[in-house]
């Protein structure tokens, strides 16, 4: 679903505020436009012409250097749409947004680098040197230590014996599937949480790609029923009429992840409504969009306990306080043994990012 803002909205000129460059509030304006080029340049020029752009600013310039750049192309019927460098694009600047936020915030001291690097990660906890252990992990001055102490020679007769280690973590390869809430709640009342839901995923994307490339991540979204997108997908979808299906969510995603070779699998999942809607057996739909429905609620619960059955933990990101949410997400979360949390829309992708770093290492047998 797409918005033409032809009336004030306040939410969209406070988010412009906080923006320093004319390519900044393209990307973001694009991202509420569900990845729709020439919508989002017709509302510039309509910002522009209303004040909220700067002057200076020259919007036919700026059309043709994302040309020039290949971050647009000419599609088929003449219009512009995203290249895959545009694209790519998108994904690295919605997670340098959300990694810099974290560092300004204070969570930036998690492991998340850019590039791509080892799968161990030093401890101060040593041991002695075993067999095929990397040679980048020996403490060298407690080895030296130790072979001064044993010979009483101060030259270089060290032996495999005297050798220390540095204890390290290993970061097992994880499947993940990225379930995004698209019920029409999303966009409710004038508050938009589906953009920065994408963001987050996006920003996901490029971490796993580029830090965690053994990885899997597979992207779900749940609203009448549920559906798998690919990556390239993520720019251009958006909330809908819909109810909230937390059932087949889970449903596809525990599917996708039995299906992935991966020892350990787990769902996140972005929401801000509790379920309304659930798909019978015979494939026939239950709707109540009225506070918990007890039919609706224990369909979805039985998923999460399935999921706990086969080891796929549920780890479950709140962007709003709705009352009823809170009691069926703690509800899942005992039943399922995973994670919740509350995330303010401005915060969700620190959030995310964090509790994917810092609850799949397993130290080292």
């Amino acid at each position: 679903m797409k918005f033409i803002y032809s009336e004030w909205d306040e939410q969209l000129f406070q988010a412009l505020k906080d923006l320093h460059d004319l390519m900044a509030i393209y990307t973001y304006l694009l991202m509420r436009m569900n990845g729709d080029v020439e919508e989002t340049l017709r509302l510039m020029e309509r910002l522009k012409a209303q004040g909220v752009l700067d002057e200076k600013y020259d919007l036919e310039q700026f059309r043709e250097m994302l040309k020039n750049n290949d971050l647009i192309r000419q599609g088929k019927n003449g219009s512009l749409r995203l290249s895959p460098k545009g694209e790519r694009g998108l994904r690295k600047d919605a997670f340098k947004q959300i990694f810099d936020k974290m560092r300004s915030s204070g969570k930036g001291d998690h492991p998340l680098p850019y590039e791509g690097g080892s799968s161990e990660e030093p401890l101060p906890e040593r041991r002695g040197y075993e067999f095929g252990d990397s040679p980048r992990n020996i403490d060298f001055t407690s080895s030296m230590f130790n072979s001064i102490t044993r010979s009483g020679d101060l030259g270089l007769s060290m032996e495999e014996k005297d050798l220390e280690v540095f204890e390290t973590e290993r970061l097992s390869s994880c499947a993940t599937v990225l379930m995004i809430d698209v019920s029409h709640s999303m966009v409710l009342y004038g508050e938009d949480r589906i953009t920065p839901a994408k963001q987050v995923a996006m920003a996901f994307t490029e971490l796993i790609l580029t830090k965690y490339p053994k990885d899997d991540l597979s992207i779900v979204l749940f609203g009448d029923d549920a559906r798998q997108v690919q990556i390239t997908d993520l720019p251009y979808i958006g909330a809908g009429p819909y109810h909230t299906n937390t059932q087949a969510g889970l449903r596809m995603a525990r599917q996708i992840l039995l299906a992935k070779k991966h020892v350990n699998k787990q769902i996140f999942m972005v929401t801000d409504g509790k379920p309304s809607m659930i798909t019978r057996p015979n494939g026939t739909v239950y709707k109540n969009p009225m506070g918990l429905d007890p039919r609706i609620v224990n369909r979805t619960l039985d998923e999460a306990v399935i999921c706990r059955k086969k080891k796929i933990p549920i780890t479950t990101f709140m962007v709003t306080d709705d009352p009823y949410l809170q009691q069926f997400v703690q509800r899942l979360t005992e039943l399922n043994r995973g994670r919740a949390y509350f995330a303010s829309v401005d915060d969700l992708g620190s959030y995310v990012l964090w509790d994917f770093v810092a609850n799949r290492k397993k130290k080292k047998n």
